[in-house]
């Protein structure tokens, strides 16, 4: 009996297609951070907020399978490129969350633009042809005022202002 309750709370927080937690999980993971900072400090810790970029056009053009097959080759390339105590997650359709904890914000900036060169560099095959992928990443400290969904959605906004940032710079 404890096999299968512990079986069905793992299914409530995974995401259906990759093989990450989902984003249930996610913020429950993000407001442990938030309780231990307000308990004894805030800890350096960040959120990313990724979106797969042009998930859209991915699927118009080579279907939806193809498109899924993107989420699992960028939700791979994702857990690959983080350290074992990182969270990342599928927080919702095109879109993952990164938390990682005890990193200053020098090492956060290197990891993200590692994170898009990665992707970048490991097109995903389909039907013998090359798709190159990209990915838009937003970042955002955890800071005392915080709550798990403002943390998020501050580095949401931060994804979508540095897109614009990047289209403006074209």
């Amino acid at each position: 009996m404890r096999d299968r309750i512990e079986e069905l709370e793992r299914l409530v927080d995974s995401d259906t297609l990759t093989p990450l937690p989902n984003r249930r999980r996610f913020v429950r993971e993000v407001e442990r951070v938030v309780q231990h900072g307000r308990r004894y400090g805030t800890p350096s810790a960040w959120v990313m907020f990724v979106d797969l970029d042009g998930l859209k056009q991915i699927n118009d053009t080579h279907g939806h399978i193809s498109g899924d097959a993107a989420l699992i080759h960028v939700a791979n390339i994702l857990r690959a490129m983080v350290r074992t105590t990182d969270v990342v997650a599928r927080i919702g359709g095109d879109e993952f969350g990164l938390l990682l904890e005890h990193i200053d914000g020098e090492d956060v900036g290197d990891k993200a633009a590692s994170l898009i060169e990665a992707v970048a560099d490991q097109p995903l095959m389909l039907g013998g042809k090359s798709v190159q992928l990209s990915i838009s990443i937003g970042l955002a400290q955890l800071s005392a005022e915080d709550d798990a969904e403002t943390l998020i959605a501050r580095a949401d906004d931060a994804m979508y202002a540095r897109r614009a940032q990047l289209r403006s710079a074209r």
